[in-house]
């Protein structure tokens, strides 16, 4: 098989995550109790024995490279290949399509494309969570001859707009890309496998053309290039807003999802943080939640996941929520369908409730 490099675009934005995004990008979005949302993406490269990976950093980057360090913990800090922190553009970082892969970001990147060894690029966004082994969508691309591989989720399946969405034909070829879902609702996943030569060559041929998205050149080039479609059948969580965010958080309940996303042969992999195992008073009640490490529970917890060192005190009620790091809950406390973003205080007796279609996000180090 034809060997692959990788990319992962993460300098891209969207105004459905309220203060959550405030000082870091979506691919640092905090998930799962101790992941981050860029492990998801990372994992699949390393996991398909992608051994060179491209990060297209945003204009708030420090988070990213906090989180990804030397790409240790994903064996990326090697002497051949390994992780390379490439600099995106600081300016039009989206349009009405939802762009995520701006030409002009790749195009500041050219070298990164021309020294690497790799006959493919796999491109990835950083705000789907799945486990795929890209390994078998390459060959597949190689087999049929394409010059350019899609990869969607039929039927919508853990998809809301807004979304891209692919027309494909019987054999397998895609005949239209719009942001309409259409009556096959063939959701794009935000990744897709090319041949490198190719993708310099676009770079070439657009390249005055540097605000386009590359599926923007991909319909332009429909008819003018093999571009085929790959249908990925496990679980997908696409995370666009807070109310798509908390539904990929709370569908870790489900021990089906669970099993496909952490305890099959290619792990999701993530920053090392050793801490004590989680501490539960006597007077806790817990249903249906996921507890991480170094937590305190004295109060009732149903169905919500808690991270690292969050605090829950005696009389507090978390229902449907998200607490991240080091929260303190205290005592009396009601929290119900709320993303509490890391080191917040919600005082004794305060009462903070949203709804399951529209839940309240608090910003870091808040006092509520």
């Amino acid at each position: 098989m034809k060997t692959a490099m990788g990319l992962i675009m993460t300098n891209y934005s969207d105004g459905n995550f309220d203060s959550l995004i405030a000082d870091r990008p979506i691919a640092t979005l905090p998930f799962g109790g101790r992941y981050r949302m860029v492990d998801f993406p990372m994992s699949n490269m390393v996991n398909s024995r992608i051994t060179t990976v491209g990060i297209i950093t945003p204009y708030k980057y420090r988070s990213l490279m906090d989180h990804l360090g030397a790409g240790k913990e994903w064996m990326l800090n090697r002497k051949v290949g390994g992780m390379f922190f490439l600099p995106g553009s600081i300016y039009g970082v989206k349009n009405e399509r939802h762009s995520k892969f701006l030409l002009r970001d790749i195009l500041q990147n050219k070298a990164y494309l021309e020294r690497g060894e790799g006959e493919l690029v796999v491109v990835t966004g950083s705000n789907k969570i799945y486990n795929m082994d890209y390994r078998e969508v390459c060959r597949i691309h190689e087999e049929s001859g394409a010059d350019v591989t899609l990869i969607y989720k039929p039927n919508n399946v853990g998809c809301e707009a807004p979304e891209n969405y692919l027309t494909v034909d019987e054999n397998g070829k895609v005949t239209a890309i719009s942001a309409d879902a259409g009556e096959t609702a063939n959701c794009f996943m935000d990744a897709f496998v090319i041949n490198r030569e190719l993708l310099l060559k676009f770079m070439s041929w657009y390249g005055a053309l540097d605000y386009m998205d590359m599926l923007d050149i991909f319909e332009d080039s429909i008819d003018k290039v093999n571009i085929r479609a790959y249908a990925f059948e496990g679980y997908l969580g696409s995370v666009n807003g807070l109310k798509s965010f908390m539904r990929a958080n709370q569908d870790l309940l489900d021990p089906e999802v669970r099993r496909e996303l952490f305890l099959s042969d290619n792990p999701i992999k993530t920053k090392v943080q050793d801490s004590a195992p989680a501490k539960y008073l006597p007077s806790a009640e817990i249903k249906n939640s996921m507890i991480s490490t170094g937590c305190t529970i004295g109060g009732s917890v149903e169905n919500s996941i808690l991270f690292r060192g969050a605090n829950v005190a005696p009389g507090a009620v978390v229902k449907n929520c998200i607490i991240m790091q080091k929260c303190d809950i205290q005592e009396g406390a009601v929290l119900e369908n709320c993303i509490v973003d890391k080191y917040v205080t919600i005082s004794a007796g305060s009462k903070v409730i949203g709804n399951v279609d529209s839940p309240i996000a608090i910003g870091k180090r808040q006092n509520v």
